[in-house]
């Protein structure tokens, strides 16, 4: 969730703490509200440590220049988000033990700190922040003798939770030791230099050459070289620089919006086959005589990634025949599951280091059931602990709302549809179809990103509203959920997903001409059912923006304002329905002068239970 920076180098670089610093930045978009970093100083045999609460440019002007000219190496960085203790510079990272001697950055959950602390406190080590983090510096301290690493395993052995840790030690100053257990780490290997990161974004700049350590794993990494506890190939990042910049666009949500085409591009790319109707997944092909004896399917996801395997239920269950169910992280892992041998579960994440789903992934494996990951994150934690998967390739996303990231969600579900479906009843005929539907889809996108102009004039007709609903049945029904999170998500309005079935179970008590509704209306096996749910907003005055089918004049009669998407098949209409909600949600924000790409209190990656 929060963001970390390690650098060690044999280079006499007096801008470290600068580089550092803009590592850091590119680390923003993960959700922080304080920011802080500790360097040794090798001329005055010391370690200085800063820390600002709110964004990264605070602690810059704390520093005001002051170490420009000093060789901070090593050096250790970090951005926090609040979770033990609350948002001041004390509970900022690095932390540090009573000597302050040990210096250190933490991304996790320690579960069991609050017994460790009465314990140290009985020892006579003191506290200054109300941190879970701290009680992992004052436990190193109490094994410290000399090698820092030593003191690390040691300490490693009493914690119970997930952690990142990168560390740091004015009495064995020139090495840096990393630790991983639940939360992301990687090193990146640089040339006469190594970066520390829990995040590719911030060492691209300096390396594309990086080593992702496993759970269980330490590093120690001096000027010269690292050593891990098992012998680790390199990989490739395979995100460019540019990547991660905006491009020109005023906000990475909106840079993000419009690769949406391209991101359905990247995850049919090389995967169709559609002279003979399939689709080709990678390593589910050494698994197919397994996924073929698969009688029932378990999705399991958080958030956005939730609301595409919602979706994706609906494709396999009627395209692949497999029953299939769909459950969010943070539930699955907290109670009992029955899964037969022959019930596979999937794992949707953008990051793949979703704490919620890596911990119900971690449960499914004990039970030994196949396991089948989707993320977009090569090298991520999910990608390694499960059995088999494949990558979405939507590239790097830097705002927290996801946009092309869950477009590519939905339209690898669809591959993984096509696929399993054509090992089962799914005729030629209509794999056939299904991958010819497919291939045209992002142009299909482009065509609606056309209207962006159009789009936004509508959102300004709606920017006075506090309250929203968004409607939707079968395929569309998750998407209305995910519009609504978007619009709350990144305007701070109130927004709520339903049924357009169940509108009038309940909810339709608050429609009136100030509570507007977004209804996904398209031209499909449940369109009169939507227009008759419209038609009862309108007969209390509610104001209704639809989206419908290129084509479809019946609905001006009805709607406030139109919005169209081109026609496809009913089950990859939310590929193209959920872009101008994307659009909606980006233009509602920035009229209310939202700060779009770092929504407040939200986090890219969720990686605290």
């Amino acid at each position: 969730m929060c963001g970390i920076v390690g650098y060690i180098s044999k280079k006499e670089n007096p801008n470290t703490l600068k580089l550092g610093l803009e590592a850091l930045k590119r680390l923003e978009y993960r959700g922080y509200d304080s920011a802080g970093f500790a360097f040794w100083d090798r001329n005055k045999k010391e370690i200085v440590c800063q820390k600002a609460v709110g964004r990264i440019i605070n602690l810059e002007k704390k520093v005001n220049n002051n170490y420009t000219s000093v060789f901070a190496n090593p050096l250790i960085l970090h951005t926090r988000w609040a979770t033990h203790g609350g948002v001041t510079e004390d509970n900022a990272h690095p932390h540090f033990d009573c000597q302050k001697n040990i210096y250190l950055v933490h991304n996790g959950i320690i579960e069991n700190y609050t017994e460790l602390k009465k314990e140290l406190l009985k020892e006579g080590h003191q506290f200054s922040s109300d941190t879970d983090t701290e009680v992992v510096v004052h436990l190193i301290e109490k094994f410290f003798q000399g090698n820092l690493e030593e003191a690390v395993r040691k300490a490693l052995s009493r914690l119970k939770g997930t952690y990142g840790l990168v560390i740091m030690s004015k009495k064995d100053p020139n090495k840096i030791v990393a630790a991983k257990l639940g939360s992301p780490l990687l090193l990146g290997l640089g040339e006469d230099e190594f970066l520390i990161a829990s995040d590719p974004a911030a060492v691209i700049a300096h390396t594309k050459k990086v080593i992702y350590l496993d759970d269980g794993e330490i590093a120690i990494i001096t000027p010269d070289n690292f050593s891990i506890l098992k012998e680790k190939q390199p990989e490739e990042i395979e995100w460019e620089l540019e990547e991660t910049q905006r491009g020109g666009y005023p906000h990475f949500m909106l840079k993000e919006i419009m690769e949406e085409p391209g991101a359905i591009e990247n995850a049919i790319r090389g995967r169709l086959v559609e002279e003979e109707g399939v689709v080709k997944l990678g390593s589910l092909d050494s698994m197919t005589e397994r996924l073929r004896k698969m009688n029932r399917l378990v999705l399991v996801a958080c958030g956005t990634a939730g609301y595409a395997t919602q979706v994706g239920r609906y494709m396999l269950e009627e395209y692949a025949g497999i029953p299939a169910e769909v459950d969010s992280g943070s539930e699955f892992r907290c109670r009992k599951s029955i899964l037969s041998k022959d019930t596979a579960v999937i794992f949707v994440s953008q990051s793949g280091e979703t704490a919620d789903t890596l911990a119900s992934l971690k449960e499914v494996k004990k039970k030994g059931n196949l396991t089948i990951g989707i993320t977009n994150v090569v090298g991520s934690t999910q990608a390694r602990e499960t059995d088999v998967g494949f990558y979405t390739y939507s590239g790097p996303e830097i705002a927290v709302a996801s946009t092309k990231a869950f477009i590519g969600q939905l339209t690898s579900l669809a591959l993984l549809t096509v696929y399993l479906g054509r090992q089962r009843e799914m005729s030629l005929i209509i794999g056939k179809r299904i991958i010819s539907e497919l291939k045209k889809l992002p142009d299909l996108a482009r065509e609606i990103l056309k209207q962006t102009p159009q789009i936004k004039e509508i959102t300004k007709k709606y920017k006075d509203f506090q309250n929203f609903w968004f409607i939707g049945r079968k395929y569309n029904y998750p998407i209305a959920l995910e519009g609504a999170l978007k619009l709350k998500e990144i305007s701070y309005l109130h927004a709520e997903g339903v049924g357009g079935g169940e509108l009038k179970h309940g909810p339709i008590a608050l429609i009136d001409e100030n509570f507007p509704t977004v209804a996904l209306c398209p031209s499909d096996s449940v369109y009169e059912k939507m227009f008759s749910n419209i038609q009862e907003i309108k007969a209390r005055k509610g104001p209704v923006v639809v989206i419908a089918t290129q084509g479809n004049e019946e609905i001006k009669k009805i709607a406030d304002d139109v919005i169209y998407i081109p026609k496809t098949l009913e089950m990859l209409t939310p590929i193209l329905a959920i872009i101008p909600l994307h659009l909606f949600a980006y233009y509602m924000a920035t009229l209310l002068g939202c700060d779009v790409d770092k929504p407040r209190n939200l986090a890219k990656s969720v990686t605290v239970e």
